[in-house]
């Protein structure tokens, strides 16, 4: 693979789309197109689209796979809203996909697919590559399954195989036009491969002879090259945000001093995160599957309660399930960190589709008065960052502390910035070693007065031993207690340590200070909004953003913040949960701009809506 022959045109973006049906490996090409990226230096963002269906009839809509990566040479905040080429690998891939090319975008078809059967699955009478309906885009017809088996035809392999390696083929062919590293996916087809030898040898062929049809065709006579972004000196990785959770996971682990025990059930789209984290043992990470999430929530809980910093992973349904252990963990004040990465709902909704839907349940989502804390990542780097709080706040204050992330930011990857792990917060937590009544018992519930927090007894420490239940317990000592007295003494003491815990003050991006519009955002929204305050204030239009990582309790300052706008703008993936709570909260009119779709929101679609707004009040 050497030096290309042809013009090279220099771009400062792209957004490229993998589309195919779900066996066609779109999601494997997208993510070694990434890797390839990442090697490179640029800056990425991605966003894998996952069929709702475990396994959709081949060739039909509802089992179109997709990935999107957006790369740059500068600092990029989303996927991008459409793609500048689209890969389709079949009819329905092309459908499914077609309303969001904008004109002049480039399409790469695999004419092998486009039978009458395969047209007759998406509605075609007629395929499009034959009239004019791709006119207002630059269609480029690739044979890419029949050409795969012809490059293959002398490797050994079965023709099923080789035509199963025609991602590989396509992605060849972007990597050559894209020119990007590809030394790194040929080591990785040796090691996923590595008891196959003849299935690396036909896929490094099948890579090999993507890159030589872009060499050689005519169907291609410009490459690009998107240079390296500027960014801050260090190691980088690329990582998804389950990736980066469970390693903050591990870190808070580290920096506590702590064992680490993992209870989950597997759930789209946290699964993940059980998945990494079982392969970090040796750092003292226990993780078991449990046979439901009321079992994975219980261990978990009882892992707190012996000593280790306690976890448990789910999605919304597994919240709803997981609901009255969250009160006992409260009623116990055990530290206990619950992952919800949330998705389209309500009941089992579209598991692999995004949503942001799960706030109400989280700040209120328990019988009786049951406060916890919450924090939501920002993207999926953060996703590390907010692990490493989330677990803070617990061990600090003693709380279980609902971390919601989102399918958007828990698939989607963009570079991360290896910390120094001296660099990372002291996580360590002193246990109860004696007792600390003035008569010489232990009192289980005598707070630190700093935190308000009880202390932390392992079972088994002699003199320590005390009551543990879900009954209502007596201040201080922790007895069964039905004195109405006490009992509003506990719940008014369990509130108070909630909105006692110091938090970060909310900061504000207002660079001319003169902005009317203020944009609060949460979560995932991060990103999109971003992008969409950036357009505009380089058209001229003053817009300031703040964006929320801590939910309960809320920033000290929010409420001088909110005021200080005339008009308060909270874009969500839901019917507008945060604007409710600001509005109740602080009495301020906050307006809610709401979708859900399944999918985030487009910088576009907020660009639009933010500019009616600054212009027109």
């Amino acid at each position: 693979m050497g030096a290309s022959a042809k013009r090279v045109e220099q771009l400062d973006r792209v957004v490229i789309r993998f589309a195919g049906d779900s066996g066609d490996g779109m999601q494997l090409t997208g993510d070694r197109f990434t890797s390839e990226t990442a090697q490179l230096g640029n800056d990425i963002s991605t966003l894998p689209n996952f069929p709702a269906e475990i396994r959709a009839p081949a060739g039909t809509l509802p089992g179109v796979s997709s990935f999107q990566v957006h790369f740059a040479d500068y600092d990029i905040l989303t996927p991008g809203d459409a793609p500048d080429v689209l890969v389709a690998m079949n009819p329905a891939a092309l459908k499914a996909n077609l309303a969001d090319l904008p004109p002049g975008a480039d399409i790469i078809v695999n004419t092998d697919e486009f039978s009458k059967r395969n047209l007759a699955k998406v509605g075609w009478a007629v395929s499009p590559l034959d009239d004019e309906s791709l006119a207002e885009w630059s269609v480029h017809p690739v044979a890419l399954t029949s050409m795969t088996v012809a490059a293959l035809a002398d490797s050994g392999v079965a023709k099923k195989d080789a035509e199963r390696a025609k991602n590989m083929f396509a992605l060849g062919l972007l990597s050559w036009m894209y020119s990007r590293p590809f030394e790194s996916t040929l080591r990785f087809l040796e090691r996923k491969f590595a008891k196959r030898p003849e299935l690396v040898a036909a896929n490094h062929a099948a890579f090999q002879a993507g890159w030589n049809f872009g060499e050689t065709t005519e169907t291609f006579s410009v490459r690009y090259e998107v240079k390296p972004a500027k960014m801050a000196p260090g190691t980088y990785r690329n990582i998804t945000g389950n990736a980066a959770l469970a390693l903050g996971l591990v870190a808070a682990g580290v920096r506590a001093q702590l064992p680490v025990f993992l209870g989950a059930y597997p759930i789209t789209p946290a699964s993940d995160i059980l998945h990494e984290l079982s392969k970090h043992k040796r750092f003292g990470i226990t993780t078991m599957q449990a046979e439901d999430e009321i079992a994975a929530i219980g261990a978990a809980l009882g892992a707190a309660y012996g000593g280790a910093l306690g976890v448990t992973t789910t999605s919304g349904p597994g919240v709803a399930l997981k609901g009255e252990t969250i009160s006992l963990a409260i009623a116990l004040e055990l530290p206990l960190v619950i992952v919800d990465v949330q998705r389209a709902g309500p009941s089992t909704g579209m598991p692999t589709k995004t949503e942001q839907a799960d706030l109400n349940m989280a700040l209120f989502g328990r019988h009786g008065e049951a406060p916890l804390a919450v924090i939501a990542p920002k993207s999926p780097s953060d996703c590390f960052h907010a692990a490493i709080e989330a677990a803070r706040i617990a061990l600090t204050y003693r709380t279980p502390v609902i971390l919601l992330s989102d399918n958007y930011v828990a698939n989607g990857s963009e570079p991360w910035l290896l910390p120094e792990v001296s660099e990372l917060p002291d996580l360590r937590v002193e246990f109860a070693t004696a007792a600390n009544g003035e008569d010489g018992r232990f009192l289980p519930y005598l707070r630190d007065p700093r935190t308000m927090a009880r202390p932390w007894a392992v079972p088994g420490t002699p003199g320590l031993e005390h009551r543990i239940g879900g009954l209502e317990k007596a201040d201080k000592t922790g007895d069964i207690s039905y004195d109405p007295a006490n009992h509003e003494l506990m719940v008014r003491t369990r509130a108070e340590r909630i909105e006692s815990i110091p938090v970060p003050d909310v900061d504000v991006e207002d660079p001319d200070e003169n902005a009317r519009v203020l944009v609060l955002g949460w979560g995932s929204t991060y990103g999109p909004i971003g992008a969409a305050c950036r357009a505009l204030r380089q058209r001229g239009l003053p817009i300031a953003q703040a964006h929320l990582r801590h939910l309960a309790p809320l920033p000290a300052n929010l409420g001088e913040v909110l005021r200080a706008y005339d008009k308060v703008i909270v874009p969500e993936l839901n019917l507008g949960q945060l604007a409710h709570v600001i509005r109740a909260k602080y009495l301020v009119d906050a307006v809610g701009f709401n979708q859900v779709s399944g999918l985030p929101f487009t910088a576009a679609t907020l660009e639009n809506m933010l500019e009616d707004v600054v212009k027109n009040g």
